[in-house]
């Protein structure tokens, strides 16, 4: 048996389900949101604060260097 992992639009959810209860053996799992816990949200602000803007990297420029790896 194999495991497949997917994201699906709101819109799709109910025909998908709908479509997978039918499959026998089959187990669907739904896992709700990530939930952050508070003290990372804090962190995370803190240090979004005392950042520089020579401390962040773009999109773009992030993205070439992993490439190079």
């Amino acid at each position: 048996m194999r495991q497949v992992t997917i994201r699906i639009p709101d819109a799709f959810y109910k025909t998908f389900m709908d479509f997978f209860k039918h499959i026998p053996d089959a187990k669907v799992e739904q896992l709700d949101d990530l939930v952050i816990p508070e003290w990372h949200k804090k962190e995370t602000l803190k240090r979004l604060k005392t950042s520089k803007k020579e401390d962040f990297t773009s999109w773009s420029a992030a993205k070439k260097e992993l490439k190079k790896k």
